[in-house]
């Protein structure tokens, strides 16, 4: 009996020193969060362009013959007025000859005719001869004239078509692949006419399609803004390596129908190319500002959840309280969201350590600024 009183006392005793110990108080975890600030926003959006010199110039034989010589380096810079092909020039000089002979003969009939009119003239005023020999003598000389003009004429064209035996480059620019080769006959069909082609890319050409939609939007925006330097200056060029090429560009052309199959129109636009960089025939992405939004409230996407295509946030109320909070989506926006409806400027949203935000806990709230990981490409 004595033994059991003792084991009473001792349990007694215990209990009364657990009693005695204080009451542990439990902190709210930490969280990040971020509060929500409303801006202004341009939303822009990319279209696959097309990219062509300034002036592409086909170079082409006006004469038929065999080519003799290529003046020239495939794929080179070349400048106004450099030799490019040299066509057989025999035929034509041969054609300069006897247009040379048929002035010289045209000539020597006009002085005959103008010294049987100059010795007819005095003999018609003494009524030597009849007025109709001199009228003869008259029109023999107006016709000789005309034979002679037409003769200088036709010396003037075959000086000109010999001229064209030498084919030389009407602009400064990069020249292509040859289509024809020394020896080969040109300028008739099947054979080639066409070249060879000359592209100036000291500025280019950059021409893509939009939709209705998109052309409505990006009218709307150019209306709406007022600075004449911004719009021409609102293009960008994305290369085929995602890298931004350093000089923007304008439009210069909007075609003045949409096309009723497709439904869009094009844009012709002209971006400067001081390096010669970029070449005609490249496929770029053409980046343009569409809408302003003027007052957006920016969400980062990582403090979005999204379940069955609900998405929500968790937000700290002013009593610490957190609580999910279902929003509305317009787009994304760089690396971040553009709310339309759930939440309001000022609201913290919680950033980091999700899984210690349970709806309905209470937690410690440590604003940061969110720094966007957006890079201009």
């Amino acid at each position: 009996m004595l033994y059991y009183r003792s084991i009473f006392v001792c349990f007694i005793i215990l209990v009364s020193c657990n009693n005695n110990q204080p009451e542990v108080i439990s902190t709210p975890p930490s969280v990040k969060v971020v509060s929500l600030k409303q801006q202004e926003v341009v939303l822009e959006k990319d279209f696959v362009g097309q990219v062509y010199g300034f002036n592409d110039i086909p170079i082409r034989t006006r004469v038929e013959g065999f080519i003799e010589k290529i003046a020239f380096q495939e794929g080179s810079f070349i400048k106004k007025g450099d030799l490019l092909y040299v066509v057989d020039p025999d035929p034509l000089v041969e054609a300069l000859n006897a247009a040379k002979s048929d002035l010289a003969r045209s000539q020597v009939n006009n002085q005959r005719a103008i010294s049987d009119l100059n010795r007819i003239e005095p003999l018609s005023k003494i009524n030597a001869i009849s007025k109709k020999d001199l009228d003869a003598a008259i029109a023999e000389k107006k016709g000789s004239d005309a034979m002679v003009v037409a003769s200088q004429a036709n010396l003037n064209l075959a000086q000109i078509r010999l001229g064209y035996a030498s084919i030389k480059s009407p602009v400064d620019g990069i020249i292509g692949k040859s289509m024809a080769r020394t020896g080969e006959f040109v300028g008739r069909a099947p054979n080639p006419v066409i070249l060879n082609t000359v592209s100036t890319v000291d500025s280019l050409r950059v021409e893509f399609f939009i939709t209705e939609s998109d052309y409505l939007a990006w009218a709307n925006h150019s209306k709406s803004t007022t600075s004449k330097e911004n719009q021409n200056t609102q293009l960008q060029l994305i290369l085929s390596d995602n890298s931004l090429f350093p000089h923007k560009g304008k439009v210069n052309f909007i075609n003045r129908e949409v096309n009723n199959v497709t439904g869009t129109i094009l844009i012709q636009s002209i971006f400067p190319n001081p390096d010669r960089l970029v070449r005609p025939g490249q496929f770029a992405r053409v980046r343009a500002a569409v809408k302003t939004i003027p007052d957006a409230l920016l969400v980062p996407q990582r403090c979005v959840n999204e379940v069955q295509g609900n998405y929500f946030v968790m937000r700290i109320k002013e009593n610490g309280e957190v609580e999910q909070v279902d929003v509305q989506i317009e787009q994304a926006y760089r690396d971040y969201f553009i709310i339309n409806e759930g939440l309001s400027p000022n609201d913290q949203i919680v950033f980091e350590g999700l899984q210690r935000a349970k709806s309905g806990s209470k937690v410690t709230a440590e604003v940061i600024e969110f720094e966007s990981q957006f890079k201009s490409e």
